[in-house]
C-alpha cells in the first residue's frame, strides 16, 4: 500500500575513511531507548542496545561471494547516508492495527568495492540489510551471522534435525548456558535477558535467497551462526509422493543479482512480555504491496473437514470424501457466516491432480458453494501442483473457486522461496487466495502480496490427532515466538476440552487440552486472516453460545493492546473492530487477574463474558456466559483454571 504523510529528511556525507574505521556510527530509535552501532574491522560489527543494556553481543555480519571474495573483508567505509522517517502504512489485511506507523531511523553505509549495510532502528526493534552494487549475476556461497548471548540469558527455541522440515516447533525455555553445540534452531527465536528484556530474533522481506536458520556454534561460546539451504540441484519425489526433497545439492546458497538488497535481520525489542504483542516489525520491513488492486482479497474464517475425520453425526448419509459430506460442510459455512470451506486432500488421486476423486463431483460443488456464498479453498501437495500449476490454476479458477492451501513443501532453500512467490503471483493474476502449509515461517511476504493470507510452520490443533504436544504451556509460547514472525495458521476451536491429564490423542474425535474459552480465546489472541475452524459441525451446533462467539469473532483487527503477560505462563490482550472491542485471555496455570479497561473511549458499554465455569478444572467445556454493565474506570477480574481462558466482547450501549 502507499504510505502517506511522509517525512524523509535524508543527510548524506563522504568521509574518509581512516576518520570512519576510527570510531563506531551509532543510529538511536526515535525515542532514543534502541540503538545501533556499527564498527568496521576485519568484518561489519554490529551492537544492539536498549536503554544502554547491551542485548546481543559481537554480532559479525558478512557474504561470501564468489565472484568478489575480497567483499565484506576488512571494509573501509566509503559512504553514509543517514535518513529520519515518519510514515503510515495501511495494510491490506490489518492483522494487528489498521494504521501502522512506520518511523524509524536509518543508516546506510557503503565501503570500498561496492557492498555496505543499511541499518534501520524503531522504537521496538532494530534491523539490518547487507547490500551489493555489483553489475553482473552474482554466487553467494554463504552468508556469515554470529553473535553471543550471555550466560544467565534463556531462551525459547526451536528445534529441527534437518532443513527438510515441516517447521512446527514447540519452542521449550531453556538456559543459554545449556544449549549444546550444533542444534539447529529455526526462527523465530526468543531471549529473555537476566533484567527481564525480550528479544525476538527472524527475518523480513526474503525473496531471491534461502531462508535463514541459526546453529548453536561449536566454536563460540554461548554463541550462534548462521544456517541456511545450500541451493537445490535435483530433487527426488518423497515417499508419501506429496514433497519434492532435495537429492543433491550445490555448494552455494544462491544465485542472485549482484545490485540488490539482502533480507533485513530483525530484532524485535520489548521490557515487558505484553508489548512484543503489539509488535508487527516484521510486516514493517517487508516490501510493499505490489498488487495494484486488493478488493477482491476478503479474509474470514472456514469450515474444514479433515482435523475432525469428517467426523458426523445425525446425517442421512455415510460421511466422508463425497458430494454430500461437503454439501453439509458447505450448508454450515453458509449458516454461520463463515466466507470458506476448505477442502482437503482426497479430491484428486496422489499421483496426479488431474485424476478426480469420482465420488467428489467437483463442477457441482463449486456451483453449489457459489450460490450459498461459501468460497472453496482446495488443498494441493507440492510436488503434484508444481508439476501442473498453471494448469491446475486456471481450473480452479474457471470452477469459481476462492484459492487454494498448498501443502508439504518442507523446504526453505532459494527454489523454493522462489517457487513460494511464484505461486503467490499466479494465484493473484487469476484472484486467488494462497494458505500455506508444511512450510517455513513467514516473513512480511503478505504484505508484498497479501493474497498470501496466512501460512502453518506452526503447530496446531491437528497435532492432537496423534501427539500431547499442544499444551497450555505451548499455545502461551506461541504469541511470542512464531506469531512474532507474522500470521499462524493454528486452526483453533476444538469442541472436545479437557484437562491436560485427561488428554489422550484420537483420530477421528480429537480432543483438545484447556477449557472451552481457551479456544475462543484463541480467535482473540492468534494472528491470522483466516482461522480455519478444527471441529465437526455436528459439535459445533450443539454449542450455540460457543458458536455465537466465533461466528461473530473478526479475523483482522483496528487495534491491538497487551494488557499483561509472561510468555509460557498466560496472555491477556484486547483488540478493536470498528466499534467494538474484545478480550482474549489463556493461561498455563491457575490464575485470578484484575484487568481494567481503561482502554475504552467514554461511555457506556454491555461486555459479554465466556468465561471458565465452576468446574472447569474437572470438566474443560465447563463454562459460563454472562452480561455486565462497564465503561473505562471498570476493572474486572478475570479467574481462569490451568489451561483456561476467558473471551469478551464489548459493544456501546
Amino acid at each position: 500500500m502507499k504510505n502517506n504523510l511522509m517525512l524523509c529528511l535524508a543527510v548524506s556525507s563522504s568521509l574518509a575513511a581512516m576518520g570512519q574505521q576510527k570510531r563506531p556510527t551509532v543510529i538511536y530509535s526515535p525515542d532514543k531507548n534502541i540503538s545501533a552501532e556499527v564498527t568496521f574491522q576485519s568484518t561489519i560489527m554490529l551492537k544492539v542496545k536498549y536503554q544502554g543494556e547491551e542485548l546481543v553481543n559481537n554480532i559479525h555480519v558478512a557474504l561470501d561471494v564468489a565472484e568478489a571474495p575480497e567483499a565484506f573483508k576488512n571494509p573501509k567505509v566509503k559512504s553514509i547516508s543517514r535518513t529520519s522517517h515518519q510514515a503510515k502504512i495501511i495494510p491490506t489485511l490489518p492483522e494487528k492495527r489498521s494504521v501502522i506507523p512506520d518511523v524509524y531511523n536509518q543508516a546506510e553505509i557503503w565501503c570500498k568495492g561496492d557492498y555496505g549495510i543499511k541499518i534501520r532502528v524503531y522504537n521496538d526493534g532494530a534491523a539490518w540489510r547487507l547490500l551489493t552494487k555489483f553489475q553482473k549475476t552474482i554466487t553467494v556461497k554463504n552468508e556469515a551471522l554470529a553473535f553471543e548471548m550471555d550466560a544467565k540469558d534463556s531462551v525459547y527455541v526451536g528445534h529441527e534435525e534437518t532443513l527438510i522440515s515441516s517447521f512446527q516447533e514447540l519452542y521449550p525455555y531453556n538456559s543459554c548456558k545449556e544449549m549444546k553445540p550444533d542444534f539447529l534452531c529455526t526462527l523465530p527465536i526468543l531471549y529473555r535477558k537476566a533484567s527481564g528484556k525480550l528479544v525476538a530474533f527472524t527475518e523480513s522481506d526474503v525473496r531471491d535467497y534461502p531462508g535463514l536458520n541459526l546453529n548453536t556454534s561449536s566454536t563460540i561460546s554461548l554463541g550462534y551462526e548462521a544456517c541456511l539451504a545450500k541451493a537445490v540441484k535435483e530433487t527426488k519425489i518423497s515417499e508419501d509422493l506429496r514433497s519434492l526433497i532435495p537429492s543433491e545439492r550445490f555448494d552455494y546458497i544462491a544465485v542472485t543479482e549482484g545490485t540488490r538488497e539482502f533480507p533485513w535481520r530483525v530484532f524485535g525489542i520489548a521490557s515487558q512480555d505484553a508489548q512484543l504483542l503489539e509488535n508487527d516489525i516484521v510486516f514493517r520491513l517487508a516490501s510493499p504491496c505490489e498488487l495494484k488492486e486488493t478488493a477482491w482479497i476478503v479474509p474470514g474464517k472456514a469450515a474444514w473437514e479433515w482435523c475432525s475425520d469428517w467426523n458426523l453425526t445425525g446425517v442421512p448419509f455415510k460421511a466422508g470424501i463425497n458430494t454430500e459430506t461437503y454439501k453439509y460442510f458447505i450448508d454450515f459455512a453458509a449458516k454461520y457466516g463463515l466466507e470458506y470451506m476448505v477442502i482437503d486432500e482426497g479430491w484428486y488421486a496422489k499421483e496426479d491432480i488431474e485424476k478426480l476423486n469420482p465420488a467428489l463431483h467437483m463442477e457441482e460443488l463449486a456451483t453449489y458453494a457459489k450460490q450459498k456464498k461459501v468460497g472453496l479453498i482446495l488443498w494441493v501437495s507440492h510436488k503434484a501442483f508444481a508439476e501442473k500449476m498453471e494448469s491446475v490454476l486456471d481450473r480452479l479458477a474457471a470452477w469459481g473457486c476462492s484459492g487454494i492451501k498448498l501443502d508439504f513443501v518442507k523446504r526453505d532453500d532459494q527454489q523454493v522461496i522462489n517457487f513460494i512467490e511464484a505461486v503467490t503471483k499466479e494465484c493473484a493474476k487469476r484472484r486467488l487466495l494462497l494458505d500455506l502449509h508444511g512450510v517455513s515461517k513467514p516473513a512480511g511476504f503478505n504484505r508484498t502480496y497479501p493474497n498470501q493470507l496466512t501460512r502453518e510452520g506452526v503447530k496446531g490443533n491437528e497435532n492432537n490427532k496423534w501427539s500431547k504436544d499442544i499444551t497450555p504451556a505451548f499455545t502461551t509460547t506461541l504469541p511470542f515466538t512464531r506469531m512474532f514472525a507474522g500470521s499462524i495458521d493454528f486452526t483453533p476451536g476444538g469442541m472436545r476440552n479437557v484437562s491436560v491429564k485427561d488428554f489422550s490423542p484420537n483420530r477421528s474425535a480429537p480432543q483438545v487440552m484447556g477449557t472451552r474459552c481457551a479456544e475462543l480465546a484463541k480467535f482473540v489472541i492468534y494472528d491470522c486472516p483466516l482461522p480455519t475452524l478444527s471441529d465437526s459441525p455436528s459439535l459445533y451446533e450443539k454449542e450455540p453460545e460457543a458458536m455465537d462467539f466465533i461466528s461473530h469473532i473478526p479475523v483482522v483487527w483496528d487495534a491491538t493492546i497487551g494488557i499483561s503477560a509472561r510468555a509460557a505462563k498466560y496472555i491477556i490482550e484486547a483488540r478493536l473492530y470498528k466499534d467494538t472491542w474484545y478480550i482474549g485471555a489463556m493461561t498455563n496455570e491457575a490464575m485470578a487477574k484484575d484487568v481494567p479497561l481503561s482502554f475504552l473511549p467514554e461511555g457506556n458499554f454491555t461486555l459479554e463474558i465466556w468465561e471458565d465455569g465452576m468446574n472447569a478444572e474437572k470438566n474443560a467445556t465447563d463454562f459460563n456466559y454472562r452480561k455486565l454493565a462497564v465503561n473505562k474506570n471498570t476493572t474486572i477480574k478475570i479467574k481462569m483454571v490451568h489451561g483456561g481462558g476467558f473471551a469478551g466482547r464489548i459493544k456501546k450501549n
